[in-house]
């Protein structure tokens, strides 16, 4: 797998409450295992949930955590310019773009507009 990918926090909640194909788990699975890569914006949203496990917390421990930059900042502030984009979706598709990864998410609908940005819906493999 030479793309590397931004994993979104409803991904890794659908997964986790088996929302997921099999052909899409198996895929996130790879993912994982190779690049276990998300933003910091998903790091709070996945660990702010009231009901987090401590094996949910243990899990997410073992990704690569991509923290915000200038150019991540940067990259946010076009997207609000440019785009009706919530802030924390800016935030992650930025974060997507300035490390040339494909975002995976299930909400495609959040970031359809930012044609520079590339998305998969486990949902639909």
């Amino acid at each position: 797998m030479g793309q590397k990918y931004l994993i979104d926090t409803n991904v890794l909640i659908d997964a986790q409450m088996n929302r997921l194909s099999k052909k899409g788990m198996d895929f996130l699975k790879k993912v994982i295992d190779e690049n276990f890569i998300v933003s910091f914006i998903t790091l709070i949203e996945y660990l702010g949930y009231k009901d987090i496990t401590k094996s949910s917390e243990e899990f997410i421990s073992l990704a690569d955590i991509i923290e915000t930059d200038r150019l991540i900042i940067q990259n946010c502030i076009d997207l609000r310019k440019n785009y009706k984009i919530k802030l924390p979706d800016a935030l992650i598709a930025a974060t997507a773009l300035s490390h040339n990864l494909t975002l995976i998410t299930n909400n495609e609908k959040d970031f359809a507009q930012v044609q520079s940005l590339t998305v998969i819906n486990l949902h639909s493999l």
